[in-house]
């Protein structure tokens, strides 16, 4: 199997999409250029090691169920009056310039091989814009995907002292057979001393291979939280990214994963520490049954110029068969000696003390069991700041262990 999908496209393809969401020249070229990189480009980062690569992207049948010009979807797209939540080609229409200044500015559309794609075919998204000192809660945006393949975009760009709240959820319609891909970018950028919280909650079907990248700027006094829920799909590759740019500017990481049959989840939460006093805090916790399989890589990389650093990091997996594979890499980069940081990683199954001693108050072996893990993801969930997100959460991860 080949990952040379653009022999399958041409520059047709790539000007119909454009043309059919009205952009501007300069955004065309930019589609193109990825196009045109495509050949030069590598896949993103995996963890390897001597004779192993832990998660294969080369094998992936691209050709078979890429389809850009077939591209299907529900999309809810809601917020408050105060903050503007647009669809892409209105957004395109009414802030050509703020788009002209953001897009591609935090993750470079040739990045890698999977991001020049995305950029290359993308045919639907969401720009949230929160203007300065406006204060955004509620924004909600809901994709059902209900094609082959869907390459979604996302801009959020909050001015000086603003502030936004965004749950986003992706699943998948009943209406198409098959492998399917969806891939997702999502850009941040926080104006100086506002706050951005983004939430998602990702429950596509597990015939879906999703690769997403999420990556954020924050400025002087800026906060961005992640929380990133991974629950369907049949291979995740996931990287959720902060710089911290500005001085006193803090980020948060908040991941939670839960796979079974033969999913395969490769999660990365990832920060970089530019200017002084910044503060991160990455954590992490996942469960696998059957023959499910996840692959972690966390990095706190701290700069020459950071001084006054704190990061820290925690990755927990809870192996729920023996046939389920769990790998984690957690790395520290420091550069500046005026720094507190700390990672930790760990692997283990349900303990047998613990069973042991729910059973001798009455509760059956299953139930005993069910509520050990669903307790092993309440310090995560406690991390929740958005209130839906962790109940919808909390549901999934109940739901699965009674399947």
């Amino acid at each position: 199997m080949s990952t040379q999908v653009h022999a399958a496209l041409d520059e047709g393809t790539v000007r119909e999409i454009s043309e059919s969401l009205g952009e501007p020249e300069w955004l065309l070229e930019t589609r193109l250029e990825a196009l045109d990189a495509l050949d030069d480009l590598a896949m993103p980062s995996v963890i390897r090691t001597p004779g192993r690569e832990w998660t294969n992207l080369h094998d992936l049948d691209f050709e078979g169920f890429v389809d850009p010009l077939n591209a299907a979807e529900n999309k809810d797209q809601v917020g408050p009056d105060e903050a503007e939540v647009l669809p892409f080609a209105e957004a395109v229409d009414e802030h050509e310039e703020l788009l002209k200044e953001h897009f591609g500015s935090v993750v470079d559309p040739q990045d890698n091989y999977l991001t020049a794609l995305s950029t290359a075919l993308f045919s639907t998204g969401t720009v949230v814009y929160v203007p300065e000192g406006v204060d955004a809660e509620d924004v909600k945006i809901r994709t059902e995907m209900n094609s082959q393949s869907l390459f979604n975009y996302t801009l959020v760009v909050t001015e000086k002292s603003a502030s936004v709240t965004i749950l986003e959820r992706q699943s998948t319609g009943e209406d198409v057979d098959g492998e399917r891909y969806y891939s997702g970018i999502v850009e941040v950028a926080a104006g100086e001393n506002s706050n951005v919280q983004y939430g998602t909650l990702q429950n596509v079907d597990e015939e879906t291979y999703n690769y997403t990248l999420k990556r954020g700027h924050a400025d002087t006094y800026a906060t961005i939280d992640w929380i990133e829920g991974n629950i369907g799909s049949r291979l995740t590759k996931s990287s959720v990214e902060t710089y911290l740019k500005g001085d006193s500017s803090e980020s948060q990481i908040v991941g939670a994963f839960f796979g079974h049959g033969d999913q395969h989840f490769d999660v990365n939460a990832r920060v970089w520490h530019e200017a002084e006093h910044t503060t991160a805090d990455l954590v992490t916790r996942g469960a696998l049954d059957d023959e499910a399989r996840s692959v972690y890589e966390g990095v706190q990389d701290v700069g020459s110029d950071a001084w006054d650093t704190n990061s820290y990091q925690r990755e927990n997996t809870l192996m729920l068969s023996d046939e389920s594979e769990a790998d984690a890499s957690p790395k520290l980069i420091i550069n500046n000696h005026d720094t507190e940081a700390s990672h930790s990683a760990t692997v283990g199954q349900v303990s047998d003390e613990d069973l042991f001693y729910m059973e001798t108050r009455g509760t059956d072996p299953e139930s005993a069991e069910n509520m050990l893990v669903e307790g092993f993801f309440v310090p995560v969930l406690e991390e929740v700041a958005v209130d839906e997100l962790r109940d919808d959460l909390t549901d999934l991860v109940a739901a699965r262990l009674r399947e």
